[in-house]
């Protein structure tokens, strides 16, 4: 039986609810998220997604309707053993960073949580394995790249255990490079461990490998469904602001100019594919 380990139902907040002028971040919304599945939250600047991550942790809570997380309703009451079991990655690498090397940054929540020695020194091995940084336990955090700070990042989330790992913006800041390491990283975990991930972001090529995507325009939850359904909607996109993939945008200016091909691609490894394929018939 599928369990739902977050849900929001009917839920709008307003940073100024006496203020009738002022619209609400976020009106009226529900969905629901099932254990183990990637869930990507997508939308442009202002569209609600922020206010929908502080909701999701606790930092805010709804003036109407409920966010239910991990089988409790968030509360005050609820609210610390509902984050003890997620792990969240934000947009700036730098601002995560607290130990003078990667092992003591990853250790750092371990230690105010309590964990014992032996089972913390464990547990940070085995995060930071699961992110293929080991090899960079006793280098300086400012050292890294980008790509290789989010890692460690995410290794720290990781190291707490948690049912649930809430990417908020976090290949934002880096580049081509490290944000491909960054999403790579987090595919073969969900593959290997079954994590449940929310990736709250602008980046459609990373929402492309979602189970499933949620666009939000100005409080409001617009589409809802998996990668092919919400991307075969191009048009729709385009008018709340947002593109396509690169592979779909090329796809469709691939075939406008005659090319052959079986589909339009969300990857690029498919696309590329399919080229072989078509050319290697001539």
């Amino acid at each position: 039986m599928d369990l739902n380990i977050m849900s929001f139902e009917n839920v709008t907040f307003t940073y100024m609810p006496d203020n009738e002028s002022v619209r609400p971040a976020v009106e009226g919304l529900s969905f629901s998220i099932k254990q183990g599945e990637w869930i990507a939250l997508v939308g442009h600047n202002g569209s609600g997604k922020s206010t929908i991550a502080k909701l999701m942790n606790g930092l805010l809570f709804p003036q109407s309707g409920t966010v239910t997380a991990m089988d409790q309703k968030m509360s005050e009451e609820s609210l610390w053993e509902i984050r003890s079991q997620m792990g969240m990655v934000f947009q700036n690498p730098d601002n995560q960073f607290v130990g003078a090397t990667v092992q003591d940054d990853v250790a750092f929540a371990l230690e105010n949580n309590g964990v014992p020695h032996a089972e913390m020194v464990q547990r940070v091995h085995e995060s930071l394995r699961q992110v293929k940084m080991e090899e960079y336990l006793n280098h300086e955090p400012h050292h890294l790249s980008g790509g290789q700070k989010q890692r460690v990042a995410i290794a720290g989330a990781l190291a707490l255990r948690p049912r649930l790992l809430i990417l908020d913006e976090a290949t934002s800041m880096l580049d081509p490079q490290g944000r491909m390491e960054v999403i790579e990283t987090i595919r073969e975990l969900r593959e290997a461990t079954g994590l449940t991930v929310i990736s709250i972001t602008h980046d459609l090529e990373e929402a492309a490998l979602a189970d499933r995507i949620l666009v939000m325009n100005a409080g409001h939850k617009q589409v809802e469904g998996t990668p092919e359904d919400v991307f075969f909607a191009g048009n729709k996109l385009t008018e709340l602001g947002l593109d396509l993939p690169f592979a779909m945008r090329m796809s469709k200016l691939l075939t406008e100019a005659g090319v052959q091909l079986s589909n339009e691609h969300m990857s690029e490894d498919r696309l590329v594919e399919d080229l072989w394929t078509f050319y290697s018939k001539k």
